[in-house]
């Protein structure tokens, strides 16, 4: 069995702030023993505005934010998500809300870029988000293997869509880790039952890092990071604020669950 670690956080517009909070908590999932720690998703910077980001983007393989990964990675030998971060895209005026992964010798070892953009009205809250203004979508989900098992790396609004988290299943996806900033109000209403319906319906491991607490933006973001079992089990649970979950990933567990109850091979395609 290994410890994994869900960070949360409620980031501010400030990187440095970001990185010194993200690092206090990786050190406080290091000491209970995490080796593998996945960050929320916009961990080192949550601008004023959608626009804000893009002029704190980085170039892919340079720059502060990446650095910093690299380093604490190696520092705490531990395996890092980081959570995403503004990289250049193609467009100019936008950029790719990419999610790195770092190995214990802090090497970086793979990149997805986040594929669905959130560009909806939360109904009865008058809140509109347009990811898409300034975020240039990625095409492909990612599953790497890892010396925890297979891993897939979802961010946030791709949440909602299960064909994508079939697609990763498909691949060998053992472990899908969910680096999100859910709204408050989209998070009450469906982080946890998501969460669990993604782990019971792959049998899984899901570990989901979220934003939790308010931001400058006036924006309030949800929290309740969790880590839920191939059974649909939250094995542990943090509600606001900033801190951080840890469970055991429990491989044999998993192949007895899937052995147990094969249900990823009795899957027939009906329709398309």
């Amino acid at each position: 069995m290994t410890i994994c670690a869900a960070i949360q956080m409620a980031s501010s517009p400030y990187v440095a702030g970001n990185l010194i909070e993200a690092e206090k908590l990786i050190v406080e999932a290091v000491k209970a023993g995490a080796k593998l720690i996945a960050l929320p998703e916009n961990f080192a910077f949550m601008g004023v505005n959608e626009f804000d980001k893009v002029e704190i983007r980085e170039q892919d393989g340079s720059g502060v934010i990446q650095s910093f990964m690299a380093e604490i990675a190696k520092k705490h030998a531990v395996w890092l998500i980081g959570g995403t971060i503004p990289l250049v895209a193609d467009d100019d005026r936008k950029v790719r809300a990419a999610c790195l992964i770092y190995n214990d010798q802090g090497e970086r070892v793979a990149r997805y870029d986040k594929v669905h953009l959130f560009d909806v009205s939360v109904p009865d809250t008058g809140e509109e988000y347009k990811e898409s203004d300034s975020i240039e979508n990625g095409a492909e989900p990612l599953v790497i293997d890892t010396p925890f098992g297979r891993l897939g790396i979802a961010v946030c609004y791709d949440l909602r869509f299960p064909e994508f988290f079939r697609k990763m299943q498909k691949a060998g996806a053992e472990i899908v880790v969910v680096p999100s900033a859910f709204t408050a109000e989209t998070g009450a209403a469906h982080w946890e039952v998501l969460l669990r319906a993604r782990a019971i319906e792959n049998l899984s491991y899901i570990i989901a890092p979220n934003q939790g607490g308010f931001h400058l933006s006036g924006r309030k973001t949800f929290g309740h990071s969790m880590i839920v079992d191939p059974w649909g089990v939250v094995l542990d649970c943090y509600k606001t604020g900033g801190g951080f979950v840890c469970a055991d990933i429990d491989k044999q567990r998993l192949d007895k669950v899937r052995v147990a109850f094969p249900v990823l091979e009795h899957r027939r395609v009906c329709c398309q």
